[in-house]
C-alpha cells in the first residue's frame, strides 16, 4: 500500500491587505496587532520584491514557490514559477543563521532535529513571537509511520530571529520576503507550497565530504540519505517537483 504525502488538510488562511494590484487573504482570528503587522510590512515588502523580480526577468506574483533547504550548508533556496507550464527558477538563497541538531531525521519530540525530508507550508503565522513564522506539516505521512509514536514532536517553522529548537530560523528580514512571498503563490491558487530539507549539498565537494564521514557508520541514514536524495536528483534535472509518495514501510517513493 502506498499513501500519498501531500493529503489534503485545511490551510489557516492569514490576513493580508491589498497592496496595488497585488494580493489579499483572509485571517482566521485576526487581531488588531495581526493587522498592524501585516499592513506594515506588505507595502513595503512586497514593493522591493516586485523590483527584484523584475531585475532578473521572473513574472511577479509567481504562480508557485518551491523551498529547499540544507541544512549543514545553513542555507535556504526559493525558486519560483511564472506559471504552471514553466520551470522553476532561482529567486533567491538565504542564509539559515540558527538551526539545532545534526544529520538526519527528526524523529521524537525534545531531540531538537530540524526534520529532514519532504514537508509543506500548513500555517502562516503574521504574529509570531519571531516576527512571522511558516509551519510545515510535520509530521507528515513518513514521520507518523517511523517516529515515536506517542511524541514525535510538533510546531516546526521558517521563521524570523535568530534561535532554533528544531526550526529553521532565517533573520526578520528574510523571512518577511518570503513570508510574502509565499504568501502570494498561495493567493495565486498554489495550495501546497513544498518545503525539502536535505542534510547538505550534494553538489558542494565540502558538504558531501561531512554527510558521508557523519553517516558512514550508520546504515540506516545511508539508506534514508539515499532515499530523499532521489527528490534531489530530480528536480536538478528537470527543474520541476517529482511526485512523492509514502510506503506502508515510512520509505518515501519517488516518481
Amino acid at each position: 500500500m502506498i499513501e500519498k504525502l501531500f493529503d489534503k488538510t485545511i490551510f489557516t488562511a492569514i490576513l493580508l491587505i491589498v497592496v496595488g494590484n497585488c494580493f489579499s487573504q483572509t485571517s482566521y482570528n485576526a487581531s488588531p496587532k495581526t493587522i498592524n503587522r501585516t499592513s506594515e510590512i506588505l507595502p513595503r515588502i512586497e514593493d522591493t520584491l516586485q523590483k527584484k523580480f523584475e531585475e532578473q526577468k521572473l513574472v511577479w506574483p509567481p504562480s508557485s514557490v518551491y523551498i529547499r533547504s540544507f541544512k549543514y550548508d545553513r542555507q535556504m533556496e526559493v525558486w519560483v514559477k511564472s506559471d504552471t507550464k514553466s520551470p522553476y527558477k532561482l529567486f533567491k538563497t538565504y542564509k539559515v543563521c540558527m538551526q539545532s541538531g545534526t544529520t538526519g531525521p527528526k524523529r521524537m519530540e525534545g531531540d531538537y532535529q530540524v526534520p529532514e525530508g519532504f514537508y509543506y507550508i500548513n500555517d502562516f503565522n503574521p504574529n509570531s513571537s519571531y516576527h512571522l513564522s511558516l509551519g510545515l506539516n510535520y509530521p507528515n505521512s513518513s514521520d507518523r509511520i517511523l517516529s515515536d509514536s506517542l511524541r514525535p514532536g510538533s510546531a516546526i517553522y521558517i521563521h524570523g530571529n535568530c534561535v532554533s529548537v528544531g526550526c529553521i530560523a532565517i533573520g526578520d528580514v528574510s523571512i518577511e520576503e518570503v513570508f510574502v512571498i509565499a504568501s502570494a503563490a498561495k493567493t495565486q491558487g498554489q495550495e501546497f507550497v513544498p518545503v525539502h530539507v536535505f542534510p547538505a549539498r550534494y553538489n558542494v565537494k565540502n558538504s558531501i565530504d561531512y554527510l558521508n564521514n557523519s553517516i558512514k557508520d550508520n546504515a540506516y541514514l545511508q539508506l534514508f540519505n539515499k532515499n530523499i536524495r532521489e527528490a534531489y536528483d530530480y528536480f536538478e534535472l528537470k527543474k520541476e517537483l517529482p511526485i512523492i509518495m509514502v510506503n506502508k514501510r515510512g520509505e518515501y517513493v519517488i516518481d
